[in-house]
């Protein structure tokens, strides 16, 4: 049993389409907390101002609601610890920087970003270590705060010792020790008055009072920087629990990437997993009740979880596996009625149907019409002559490069309609030389695995971000594969034509 109260949190970033990796962390957060009955908090970390949205926050809440997670405080529920968005915390970043300034745990930099990318080159190519030289950590404190307050830019770094070693404690991995001499001078304060993710996250864990930080073990070479701000500020760490990432189930075993397998949690829901199925896979990442039974609901999970019996072996998300306990439960746990409710709810609704009927119409000719030319709408992947994806006048290579740019620009797209859509391809088009029925053929194809359907954009739109993104990456990898140096071009072509950098 935890020697103080139980406190655990997630903190995930606002910045893109809601993670399978969220949620499973989430899922371990909150498996935890309840089997202690502690409390388990929801905090937006959207101090990244450039790529940070609300409609990435909301899809986030929704999401994990939807696989059935629930928070005791958040940004949309409140708490003792309000707020629980980073971007509404400013001034107390701000008081703990002064604070450490004071102390002389930190310091100004004034450096200017071409002299940071100069003096890193120069280290690479001889081979050091690429970090901050500290040029500014040696100025005179009065001097910096002098030119601070007349306006000029800088930064404020941590001070990390130069030499001896971190020694940091891990729930599952022991002892871990770091040498100092390989750890940078962080930057703590950005340019402009926002905190990096590191001065951000100790704070608000301790003002939180946050007993147990259980994240992904991706964190664990910032471990020594966080442990170092708790002893500057002389407060008590919590304990720390490094999960194992997520794999893919591919001969490497390499990281979970959307390239090799759909990772956003909007994606599986639009595919038709159930979300009791989805968490019931996650929780057997790295995890498995004594029983070994592998079907089981939240509450059984917790009545078993130990954080102790985390494998550190590198769970695989299979998704055949999953599919498979997904049938399960559709199976084991529906009857014929229940099925059809769970159908309804799912895409096979008259909301659903209002929006595909006035694109099916004018191609109606008998009611049985509908099922077949609308059946891509409720498919998760849909089969496709590759020999028939061609661009007239392109060969091979070149229609691959603007499947490969159109997946690009498509991953980058924040908002998705058919209106802004159509305005990409044409711009596509139009980049290219190309007429624009003649750009979306293959597009039809791989999409809706015909050569003809219902109006595109129109149906990319009602289909969703992530079963489009999806079908696309397919595509790619029946076609291609896409090797790196060919995934480079598209990246820089991509850039030129749309004027934004690729995600």
């Amino acid at each position: 049993m935890p020697d103080r109260p139980v406190r655990v949190r997630i903190a995930p970033s606002p910045t893109g389409d809601p993670h399978v990796g969220t949620a499973y962390q989430a899922l371990f957060n909150s498996a935890f907390a309840r089997r202690h009955g502690g409390a388990f908090v929801l905090r937006i970390e959207d101090t990244d101002r450039a790529r940070s949205t609300p409609e990435s926050e909301r899809a986030i809440l929704s999401s994990l609601r939807w696989l059935g997670l629930s928070w005791d405080e958040g940004p949309d529920v409140g708490g003792p610890h309000a707020p629980y968005r980073q971007s509404e915390r400013l001034p107390i970043y701000r008081e703990h920087v002064e604070r450490l300034l004071a102390a002389g745990h930190a310091y100004r930099c004034f450096c200017s970003r071409e002299r940071l990318e100069r003096m890193r080159e120069e280290n690479r190519a001889n081979k050091e270590f690429p970090g901050y030289d500290r040029l500014c950590r040696g100025l005179d404190p009065a001097e910096a705060a002098r030119r601070a307050a007349a306006g000029e830019p800088h930064v404020v770094r941590m001070k990390v010792p130069t030499e001896g070693h971190a020694v940091m404690h891990d729930l599952l991995r022991g002892e871990i020790r770091r040498d100092w001499a390989s750890i940078d001078d962080q930057v703590i304060l950005k340019t402009d008055g926002f905190p990096t993710y590191h001065l951000a996250n100790v704070v608000d864990d301790h003002l939180m009072e946050i007993s147990h930080v259980i994240r992904g073990e991706e964190w664990i070479n910032s471990l020594p920087k966080h442990v170092r701000l708790y002893e500057m500020f002389g407060w008590q760490p919590p304990v720390f629990c490094h999960l194992p990432l997520l794999r893919n189930a591919d001969r490497t075993r390499s990281k979970l990437s959307k390239r090799r397998n759909p990772t956003s949690i909007e994606y599986y829901r639009r595919a038709g997993f159930l979300p009791e199925a989805l968490l019931n896979f996650l929780g057997l990442m790295g995890w498995s009740p004594p029983d070994g039974e592998e079907k089981f609901s939240f509450d059984e999970m917790v009545r078993s979880f130990e954080l102790e019996r985390v494998s550190l072996g590198g769970p695989v998300f299979d998704v055949e596996k999953l599919r498979w306990l997904n049938g399960r439960y559709i199976r084991e746990d529906h009857d014929a009625a229940r099925l059809v409710d769970r159908l309804a709810e799912w895409a096979l609704n008259r909301e659903t149907f209002e929006r595909i009927a006035p694109l099916a119409q004018p191609r109606l000719q008998t009611l049985s019409d509908w099922g077949y030319l609308t059946a891509f709408f409720f498919a998760d992947d849909v089969p496709f002559d590759a020999e028939q994806v061609a661009i007239r006048g392109l060969d091979r290579e070149a229609t691959l490069e603007l499947l490969q740019i159109a997946s690009l620009r498509l991953d980058a797209r924040r908002t998705w309609n058919a209106d802004e859509l159509d305005a990409d391809f044409r711009r596509l088009a139009e980049a290219t030389g190309l007429k624009l029925r003649d750009l979306t053929k293959p597009f039809y194809l791989v999409l809706t695995g015909r050569s003809a359907a219902t109006p595109l954009f129109q149906s990319m739109e009602i289909l969703g971000p992530d079963l489009c993104r999806v079908r696309l990456r397919r595509a790619l990898e029946r076609l291609g594969p896409v090797s790196a140096k060919k995934r480079k071009q598209a990246e820089r072509r991509m850039v030129e034509i749309f004027g934004e950098p690729a995600p």
